[in-house]
């Protein structure tokens, strides 16, 4: 079974950055999905990105494009969010997933619209953004 530890959260201020790190163990094979999703108080949980197909093939909700990088070192069985000009919006719990066997189009449904088909779920790390 996979396991995964979140880690890097932390505060700061409007248009600052961080790096999430998701250390995943169990992994072998190319068809790992693996993804960031956040929660903030009194909302629902979120996809924020996920990666798959060999860390080749990533996705990412609308709100997120073009500051948030999510990438993969294969050798560490590591997984990155980096997360650029931060916005209090993106203030919530972030949690990293992940599963084996899923193709690109199932990893990317999972993130969009059934989280729960990820099976292996991190304790999540606090990201908060001040104004």
């Amino acid at each position: 079974q996979v396991q995964v530890v979140e880690s890097g959260g932390g505060s700061v201020q409007a248009g600052g950055s961080l790096r999430l790190s998701c250390a995943a163990s169990g992994f072998t094979g190319r068809n790992n999905c693996v993804g960031w999703f956040r929660q903030a108080p009194g909302k629902e949980r979120e996809g924020v990105a996920v990666i798959v197909g060999g860390g080749t093939i990533t996705y990412y909700t609308d709100s997120v494009k073009g500051r948030f990088t999510i990438s993969r070192d294969s050798a560490k069985n590591t997984v990155y969010l980096q997360m650029n000009n931060l916005k209090p919006e993106d203030t919530a719990m972030y949690y990293c997933a992940a599963d084996r066997n899923f193709t690109p189009a199932g990893c990317i449904e999972a993130m969009r619209a059934n989280p729960d088909l990820l099976l292996s779920w991190g304790q999540g790390t606090q990201v908060t953004v001040s104004s």
